[in-house]
């Protein structure tokens, strides 16, 4: 039976099964993420410790990578997307049996978390590339950022009201306690997946070098780098900034309310009106506003600014990823062995990605230990913010060779028909 949220395919099944999974996994995170962090920065107060424990995690995610791709050219992509939620889940039984002592193991803490979330995330990209296609992609990445918008309307503001209810630690306990659950169901609900394991040898390093012979494939690796360049350091600061200025996890979890509803209508109307042809300007007006918005932070920082930041960039990030997303999943789809080597594409985007990640934050650490934060971070930030808008030069030229859409679909079919092989994309 088929269902019109995706058109007329014949993968509806897997499509709506992986949104499940990502939908959990987005719920659990919004419940939690945000405020460990918080939960992390009460016990130390130093933000350089928070700078250390986000740098670990981006420091072990593409090792993680690495191990998962090579892990799922063995066993089977659907294994390894339920190792990555066991992974997170024993980080917060972790952070549960730490207690008041958590911050005494912050780069522990921080390598168990991107262990998990780079043999979660691998999975999941793999398994998206698998089950999407060239008329499906800009619709499920826009319904899986509906599905993360309502995560973060739910989830900040749940978790907000309820540490302010009760005695601090209590409440981060019991919303710690409720993403274990979570990410429980998301392992039961995986097991609907079905099951296909990529065979073969791992050869990172020959689609590490075909950069050099695949344009399209170098610019996209380059946009993946000035993304990471952005989100290391923002990822993290901007959530510190709130609570600070606010002092309640309330105000944080109406902070994340406010720019997830945004996004949620955002994502909404992208996924809608989003076709091949607009994806560049798209992603080009998505990245102007995500540069611009950082220099707001040269003005007088309040929670009213910091709201009005979080709108800003709630509107731009749906015009930028849903169609960037997509593109990038193009760029591999059309790119050789495209089938067969799929895992290692998804592994060396994210070297890349974790490489932007891991400079921005080393380059924040520098600021802080050399310089007066107060006044140096809000000119940091701009040149940090500039990353997603450098995305549109690195893609912009990305050019696809006309192919008859029967050629395309011919394409797709031969990767996606031998299921005894292990091709399928």
């Amino acid at each position: 039976m088929k269902f019109n949220l995706f058109g007329d395919t014949d993968r509806t099944k897997e499509l709506l099964l992986l949104l499940v999974v990502g939908g959990l996994f987005a719920l659990s995170t919004a419940l939690s993420n945000t405020f460990v962090n918080i939960y992390l920065w009460k016990q130390s107060g130093e933000l350089k410790d928070i700078a250390l424990y986000n740098l670990s995690i981006v420091c072990i995610q593409p090792v993680a990578f690495f191990i998962a791709g090579k892990l799922t050219k063995k066993i089977d992509r659907v294994i390894v997307l339920r190792i990555g939620v066991i992974i997170l889940s024993l980080f917060y039984l972790y952070v549960l049996f730490l207690g008041k002592q958590a911050s005494e193991y912050l780069l522990i803490l921080g390598g168990l978390l991107g262990a998990g979330l780079g043999f979660y995330w691998l999975a999941f990209n793999v398994l998206t590339f698998e089950v999407t296609e060239p008329d499906t992609r800009d619709n499920f990445n826009g319904y899986l950022g509906v599905l993360t918008s309502l995560s973060g309307m739910v989830g900040p503001i749940s978790s907000g009201f309820l540490i302010s209810q009760l005695d601090k630690f209590t409440g981060y306990r019991i919303i710690f306690s409720v993403s274990l659950v979570l990410f429980f169901s998301a392992v039961i609900i995986s097991f609907f997946l079905s099951r296909q394991k990529a065979e073969g040898k791992f050869f990172v390093w020959k689609i590490l070098k075909s950069r050099e012979t695949n344009l399209n494939w170098g610019r996209i690796l380059n946009a993946h780098f000035f993304q990471g360049f952005r989100e290391g350091t923002f990822i993290f600061l901007i959530v510190i900034w709130v609570y600070i200025i606010s002092d309640s996890e309330f105000a944080l979890g109406t902070f994340g309310l406010v720019q997830s509803a945004v996004s949620f209508v955002g994502y909404f109307i992208v996924s809608r009106m989003m076709t091949r042809d607009r994806r560049k300007k798209s992603i080009f007006v998505g990245g102007l506003i995500l540069f611009l918005s950082p220099f707001l932070f040269l003005l007088q920082v309040t929670f009213p600014l910091l709201l009005f930041y979080g709108v800003v960039i709630s509107i731009a990030y749906p015009l930028l990823l849903v169609p960037y997303v997509s593109l990038t999943y193009d760029v591999i789809g059309r790119s050789d062995n495209a089938g067969p080597m799929r895992v290692e594409y998804i592994v060396v985007r994210e070297l890349y990605l974790n490489a932007g990640r891991i400079l921005s934050i080393v380059i924040l650490l520098i600021t802080i230990t050399y310089f007066n934060g107060d006044y140096s971070i809000p000119v940091l930030l701009p040149v940090l913010g500039a990353g997603h808008f450098i995305i549109y030069f690195c893609v912009r030229s990305i050019r696809f060779a006309t192919l008859q859409k029967s050629e395309i679909m011919s394409n797709y079919s031969q990767n996606n028909s031998d299921k005894e092989d292990g091709t399928r994309v």
